[in-house]
């Protein structure tokens, strides 16, 4: 799948770091040792299926994972699986922002507000989103 997406905590209306030792958690099993720097992963699952990731850091904080290349079927599910655990909405390349709990739409710009959509934190949810686009 050539398709985009970010991972963005939001507080206030602003964008918040994010938890780099809890991405390095969820991450860290299926990194395939390839990191070039500290801004470029990549990640393999047991379906054999890949993803690019570039994390953004600013004043020496996570600010931003960008997900790039990611294949169908499991790697949804560490996509969804690691958003949740940072409490990061998803931003697809092409709009539409993705959350898993009502109570964060609070939290996003007010013009991302209307338009987002709570899903379940899973692969099939998240995958299933990405279908309706």
């Amino acid at each position: 799948m050539s398709y985009g997406v970010f991972l963005l905590r939001y507080v206030d209306g602003d964008v918040a770091p994010l938890d780099a030792e809890r991405f390095r958690q969820v991450t860290g099993p299926y990194a395939l040792g390839r990191e070039q720097g500290d801004e470029f992963s990549q990640l393999r699952v047991a379906d054999g299926g890949e993803a690019d990731l570039y994390h953004a850091t600013q004043d020496g904080e996570l600010r931003c994972v960008a997900a790039s290349r990611f294949a169908r079927g499991a790697m949804t599910g560490v996509l969804a699986r690691l958003a949740a655990d940072l409490g990061a909405a998803i931003v697809p390349q092409d709009g539409g922002v993705l959350i898993f709990h009502e109570d964060e739409r609070r939290h996003l710009p007010a013009e991302l507000r209307g338009g987002a959509v709570v899903i379940a934190p899973t692969g099939e949810a998240l995958q299933a989103a990405f279908d309706e686009r």
